[in-house]
């Protein structure tokens, strides 16, 4: 095995551990919630003016899952769509108190998580840290790059 097969392996190693880790407490705390519905809820609550377009981009999902979704959260009020006086043709999503709640309880889960995991990082440097950011903002720009050569626009499907 070489050493890109052996990052790339690592990697899901680590991201499969991570999420099983996580899972129970998860599953647990948010036990009437999907994950799914929890990634909307949270990314709605972080992202100011989210709509279906911006919600596909980061989902990489097409626009008509994206209204499913929504549709599906607003039926359980999680969240209530809105529309901005100055443009009355884009609609917006924001959550309801209740989503504020799910938010909350999901934000305070992830800061155990951090707090459970923060001895790693105790031991590694400014410049490994450093390194790691830049590597993994290389990949990110190579994805995208690959995603473009596909001529698929997300926002438009």
């Amino acid at each position: 095995m070489n050493k890109e097969e052996l990052i790339m392996m690592s990697f899901r190693e680590l991201f499969n551990k991570m999420a099983w880790l996580n899972k129970f407490k998860m599953e647990d705390s948010l036990k009437c919630f999907k994950s799914s519905e929890v990634h909307y809820i949270e990314h709605i609550g972080r992202n100011l003016d989210s709509n279906v377009t911006k919600l596909a981009e980061s989902f990489y999902m097409t626009r008509g899952a994206i209204s499913k979704m929504t549709k599906k959260l607003e039926k359980k009020g999680l969240i209530e769509s809105y529309q901005k006086p100055d443009n009355r043709k884009e609609i917006y999503f924001r959550l309801t108190a209740q989503g504020q709640e799910i938010y909350k309880l999901h934000e305070k889960l992830h800061k155990e998580f951090q707090e459970r995991d923060k001895v790693v990082f105790e031991h590694v440097t400014e410049e490994e840290i450093d390194s790691m950011l830049d590597f993994v903002k290389k990949y990110n720009n190579h994805l995208d790059t690959e995603i473009n050569k596909l001529g698929i626009d997300i926002k438009s499907e």
